[in-house]
Formats: C-alpha cells, structure tokens, sequence
C-alpha cells in the first residue's frame, strides 16, 4: 500500500503567514515556503501526487504505472538535464527499496489479496560489458570465492516473503510480497564499479550498474511468470565511505559553476525513482531454485507485519539450456540473408525471447539496419545496448591460426618426372588449425581430427629443422610460431606401436 503523507501546516498557520507577509515579493514567499520541514522531491515522488494524474487526459493516464520503486539513496547533481539520473553506493551498505503499490481503484483487481513475485538483478549498463557478461561474473566469482554481487538484508526488510538466491546467479535475488501491504526490502551489493575496469595506474574510473526489478504475477499453473512491470536505475558502487565522498565532490563542483552552467544539470534528489524497462529475457526468470544463502528448507517464510506463509510450495526448477556466450548458439552471426523464421530462431539463442513478438516480421536484413538509437528505443537502454551489440558482434580472433597439407603417397614415391627433371607443378590443398592454448596437446588434438583419428594414435609431432633435423615440437615452440604459418605434414610410423610421429614441413 503506497505511503500517503500529512503536510504539518495547519490552516491557521498558513493564513497568519500570508497576512504578515501580505507585501512581500513572489520570490520572497517562494523561498520561506522552501524552508519548511519537509522536502518538495520526497513530495512528489509519493504515490498519492501520482494518482491526481488520473483527472488528466487518456494519453497520459496510459503513463501511470502499477508499481513504484524507490531507492532511499541520493542522486548526483553532476547530471546533465535529460539524462539518467546517477547515484552512487557504498559497498556492502544496506539501502532501502521501497515497494509502492500505485494502481488506481480497479486496476489490476485479479492480484488483490495475492502475492506477487519480484526479481532484482544488479547489471552492466556498458554495452561492451554486457556482452562479456558471463566471463566478466565468473571472473569476479573465481576472485571472490564464496561471495555475491547482491544480497537481501533480511533482519532490515519488511513484508517480504520466501527469499531466495541462487547460488549459480550471484547478481540475482527473489522474493514474494503483498502489494497491499507495506514492503520494504533493503539490498546490498558487494562487487565495486572500478572490478571491471581495465587496470591502468590507479584512479580508474569505475563502470556503471543498474539495478533492474521485474514483478510477475501467478498463473494458472501457480508460477509466477507473467509480467507485470519492470524498471531500473543507473548506479556506481564505491568501496565503503567512497559513495559519500564523490557525493561530496560532485556537490562542490557544481557550487563552483555559474548559474547558467548549472541550469544545464539537474538537483540532486534525495531518493532515486526508478524508471519503467524492458523485462529481463524470460530465460533467466523460469527459475525457481531453492536459496541456501537464505532459507534451507523448501518451507516458505515472511518477515515482518506478521505476514502468513503462503499456500504454493515451490517445485523442483527445470533444467536451464546453456546461454552463455561460450556456447556454440551464441557465436552463430546473424547474416543478411536471414529469413524471417531464422532471425526468431536467433533471438530465442541469444536470450531477445522477450522481444521476438516485435521483430516477427523482421528479416536479417531488417534487423541489421537497425542503428543504435533505434534498438534502444524498442527495447530499452539495458536490452537495446545488449541486442545491437549482438547483431553487429563478430567471431572473436584465435590466438594462433596456421594451415597444414598432408603430403600425398604418391609425391612421396615420385620425386621426378619420366625425364628425369624434378617435379614443379604439384597442386596442395591446406586446412586451418586454429589454436587458443597454444600448447603441443591442443596441436595433437587439432591433427587428430583433421586425420580423424584419435590422438593417441600420434606419438609425437617434429618441426623439420636446418639440415632437415627433427625437432621435438614443445608449448615454448608453438608460442612462437608466426600466425598464418604453412606446414606440409608428413607421417611416419613408430618403431615400437601402431602410433605415428607427425613432421612439419
């Protein structure tokens, strides 16, 4: 239930203000109304001013959202107009989220006196990090054994039932709440913004977060998959006190400026309002894993206001497909020459499941000439970076590509011609080898399946050398081959097994 609030100006108090100051200026009465108890940006942002909107026109009421979702954290004043709002937080701190339930009298009536879930992620807002994002998280897990980027601060929430985290998904957490009742859950993110910068000589600046919710209501089978409202926010997390300075830093620069420079920037308000976006791709939310971190039962439990249990035991979750950007689905290009059908089959590889409904119609071609502002309007700044990066993203470039021939039988029998002259016009077809670990075991596996067969089947691979020497081939030799080298293989049969040494040529 949203908060409402009480102005504490009686009538009385008012009216004397006005007679005693019944000749002063405009401006004069602007600022000592300014300098009351209360803060105008808390004001507007409660639920109770949004609903006044409902005397507004149809095209704006469309404009009113069923949920509102306030960050209890200050933004920065060193915003300019029209852009995301920017607020920073301390490391490892708890900060406030309110739930508010901003429906009008009749909206949304089948989810009255239910529970309804919510999904909070922390995310890269940097398109290139998007891109990268399972390599950038398993990095910052193998660096931080047995952490999370985000947890809930239980003992501090209130109305919040059945919490959960994954422990595969350390930037994602879960709960059940009752939009009728007050609910405030407090999070804490642990990973900072400059973890993911490229280490340079100090005083890196950091990479910017978001901090994206999505709400679901239940459906007929009792899974809480059908959508209801998301929205984000744009933030940069500090090591602890850090927040509070570049807050402080921010404020005096701004001080500094003119009065015309600071026209260009907006205040610093003293909580965040997050702002309405595209659902996470559902691929990620069919997920109903219990949350060792928090609960260790499958029991369900609520914190605050005495809330029941509610009645929906969770099931075992389904196995999840692999859709990470290392698997072979999410390195197939998308070619202009797409088909309709083919392109939905690419959005549902590459996790646009959400958006496949919008892009029905839409061939390789179609997609492809999208630019940049045009894929973030359609689907949002978060998902909008993360597809157009997609469809213009390229096969990453192996460390190491070299290409072989195998050396013909008969070439080696016949050396000559019937006249006696050498051979000159002998036609070679060559394969290329692409390697990543540059080592002679990646090399051996790489020759066994162009030969087909297994590599335990070849003994050893030499480099032919000066004076036709043959040189054991080693990781330290593979390291310093020149990239695009050509090699002829030779074969030739061990003395001891059925196993055959390889020669390059």
């Amino acid at each position: 239930m949203a908060w409402a609030l009480k102005l504490p100006l009686a009538d009385e108090v008012i009216e004397s203000g006005l007679v005693q100051d019944f000749d002063a200026s405009l401006s004069g009465i602007g600022q000592e109304l300014g300098a009351g108890a209360y803060s105008m940006s808390d004001v507007l942002a409660l639920p109770i001013f949004k609903q006044e909107e409902s005397s507004l026109p149809p095209d704006n009421e469309n404009k009113i959202l069923p949920f509102q979702y306030v960050l209890c954290a200050a933004t920065s004043p060193a915003v300019k107009l029209h852009d995301e709002t920017l607020t920073y937080l301390n490391q490892g701190q708890s900060y406030e989220i309110r739930m508010l339930d901003n429906r009008k009298i009749g909206e949304l009536p089948e989810i009255n006196g239910k529970l309804v879930k919510s999904i909070f992620r922390v995310v890269f807002h940097d398109r290139r990090l998007q891109y990268t994002e399972h390599q950038q998280l398993e990095g910052w897990r193998w660096n931080r054994p047995g952490d999370r980027i985000l947890d809930i601060d239980i003992p501090m929430s209130v109305g919040i039932i059945d919490p959960r985290a994954n422990p595969t998904q350390l930037n994602t957490v879960e709960f059940l709440w009752d939009p009728s009742k007050r609910t405030s859950v407090f999070i804490q993110v642990h990973c900072i913004s400059t973890e993911f910068t490229m280490r340079k000589h100090g005083g890196e600046k950091g990479v910017p977060f978001r901090v994206q919710i999505d709400t679901f209501k239940e459906n007929e089978n009792g899974e809480y998959t059908e959508h209801l409202h998301s929205a984000s926010c744009q933030i940069k997390v500090f090591k602890p006190k850090g927040a509070d300075r570049k807050q402080k830093t921010d404020r005096e620069k701004m001080e500094k400026r003119t009065p015309h420079e600071k026209e260009k920037y907006q205040p610093s308000y003293e909580t965040t309002i997050l702002t309405e976006c595209s659902p996470w791709p559902e691929i990620t939310y069919v997920n109903n894993a219990p949350s060792p971190g928090f609960n260790s039962s499958h029991s369900s439990f609520s914190i605050g206001e005495g809330n029941g249990s509610p009645n929906h035991q969770p099931e075992p979750p389904p196995p999840i497909t692999d859709v990470s950007p290392t698997s072979n689905l999410m390195l197939v290009n998308l070619l202009p020459t797409t088909t309709p059908q083919e392109a939905q089959q690419w959005l549902h590889r590459n996790r646009f499941s959400t958006f496949s409904r919008l892009f029905t119609n839409f061939s390789g071609a179609d997609l492809l000439k999208l630019t940049r502002e045009d894929v973030i309007q359609i689907c949002g700044p978060a998902d909008g970076i993360r597809l157009f990066n997609a469809l213009k993203g390229r096969m990453v470039r192996p460390r190491l590509t070299i290409y072989v021939c195998q050396e013909p039988q008969p070439l080696r029998d016949q050396q000559k011609h019937e006249d006696g002259e050498p051979a000159n016009s002998t036609f070679f077809v060559y394969h290329a080898i692409y390697l990543e670990e540059l080592t002679a075991v990646e090399l051996t596996e790489k020759i066994a399946q162009l030969f087909s067969i297994s590599s335990r089947q070849i003994s050893h691979i030499y480099k032919q050398g000066p004076t036709g020497i043959h040189v054991l081939i080693s990781d330290e030799m593979i390291q310093n081959f020149q990239d695009e080298s050509c090699f002829v293989l030779d074969t030739m049969k061990a003395e001891t097994n059925d196993s055959y040494h390889i020669i390059l040529k």
